[in-house]
């Protein structure tokens, strides 16, 4: 595990944050899907195996470029969440749902085409995950890296309602949890790792290939969804906060009536970033 040497994953980690995905995530770029599609030459076959995929956001989308999605995740409410949005999404029948640790592949889930990593690489013991896909992945197969696009201007200036107070919540969370970032059981006072150019590098992987999808859309975000926000996140997932929970939320909520009599707050859809790694040639196609 290379994510802090102080620190080691436990399945607690996003424990009560998925159901407050959906709702408090940001969404991706509204192109991404079209994007990669275009980019992999999808066609509606081959097999996309979505790592650390929690409720399926990435997975689903994809979806209709594919014969069959496969997500992992180690999180059971990730997992259920994922099945029912698959549902409701109407392709049950070409999603599968496995609650596994991404250390634990490659369990005889077969070969893939694409294999996604959207903002859950940094989580994993990265450069076996990464030798361990590969190896998943057919000869011309891609791995896909997903991030939000960093260092991008993301002001609110001239939208109607103020931005979130992001910084009074991030004081908010420090007095009930400490001043050390929380994760699972343990904290992460070095945070996440970068640097995976490296490692897919070391695993043999060809590339990259950066696609930039924009966005920057104008957001309206209501009192719940910030809520939902705070809640989705693993340095502040409810469990932390133990007995205090209903205390937090609703000095949480305190917060956000002062900084909004409206009860609103402008957001923008952050642009993604995806880096496609190949194995084999990067001129072999999918």
């Amino acid at each position: 595990m290379d994510v802090d040497t102080d620190w080691e994953w436990d399945d607690t980690l996003f424990a009560g944050a998925a159901g407050y995905y959906r709702r408090g995530r940001l969404p991706y770029a509204p192109g991404l899907a079209d994007a990669l599609t275009e980019a992999l030459r999808l066609d509606g076959r081959g097999r996309l195996l979505d790592v650390g995929c929690g409720p399926g956001t990435v997975a689903l989308s994809l979806a209709h470029s594919f014969g069959e999605i496969v997500g992992v995740d180690p999180d059971s409410g990730m997992i259920a969440e994922a099945g029912r949005d698959a549902a409701e999404a109407g392709v049950a029948g070409k999603a599968r749902w496995v609650r596994l640790r991404a250390e634990d592949l490659p369990a005889g889930l077969g070969t893939f085409t694409v294999a996604t990593f959207a903002q859950s690489f940094h989580w994993m013991d990265r450069d076996l995950v990464a030798a361990t896909v590969r190896d998943m992945l057919r000869s011309g197969g891609a791995l896909v890296h997903i991030s939000d696009l960093k260092a991008e201007d993301l002001s609110v200036e001239g939208l109607p309602y103020p931005p979130v107070p992001q910084d009074a919540i991030d004081d908010l969370v420090r007095r009930y949890l400490g001043p050390v970032r929380r994760a699972g059981q343990g904290v992460l006072p070095h945070g996440t790792p970068g640097g995976e150019a490296a490692v897919y590098t070391r695993a043999g992987l060809l590339g990259p290939q950066r696609l930039v999808v924009p966005a920057g859309q104008a957001l309206e975000r209501t009192f719940d969804d910030v809520v939902a926000s705070v809640f989705s996140m693993s340095s502040s997932a409810p469990h932390l906060f133990g007995t205090r929970l209903d205390a937090f939320e609703t000095d949480l909520r305190r917060l956000l009536r002062s900084a909004s009599a409206s009860g609103r707050f402008s957001e923008r859809r952050p642009s993604t970033e995806a880096f496609v790694w190949r194995k084999g040639s990067p001129e072999v196609a999918l």
